[in-house]
């Protein structure tokens, strides 16, 4: 069995003020590449510095991040929202979850039921015969 080590998303860094800034990610030993979601080049692998430091200059990355700028209220909105979706997510999965179990046991139980009535049945079978 082998290690596949996978390629990680670049993702900016929050300067002090607050914004959004290009941060050049590192590319290492362990690193295999970064995928940028800025949408210029959908599935593009950027395996080296010098390669992500030009596609941080492009005119779409710089758009996508000035984008992220400008919506970054909406995205800590949407964050805080997402996390309530994942909480009760996880409360109605639990809930499934013990019925699930409640269910197997029930079924467990009338299925042994019913094997052990046939096994009498055949046992009262063989006798008349």
């Amino acid at each position: 069995m082998e290690i596949i080590l996978e390629s990680d998303t670049y993702a900016p860094i929050i300067s002090d003020t607050g914004k959004y800034d290009d941060c050049m990610p590192r590319f290492g030993a362990n690193v295999t590449g970064y995928y940028c979601p800025c949408g210029a080049r959908k599935d593009k692998l950027y395996t080296s510095a010098s390669i992500m430091s030009s596609h941080m200059k492009t005119k779409t990355h710089q758009k996508w991040l000035e984008l992220l700028n400008l919506n970054r209220t909406n995205y800590l909105v949407e964050n805080v929202k997402l996390k309530e979706t994942i909480a009760s997510q996880q409360q109605i999965i639990a809930r499934l979850d013990i019925a699930i179990a409640s269910k197997d046991a029930t079924i467990d139980y009338l299925t042994k039921q019913l094997s052990y009535k046939n096994v009498e049945t055949t046992i009262v079978t063989n006798l008349f015969d």
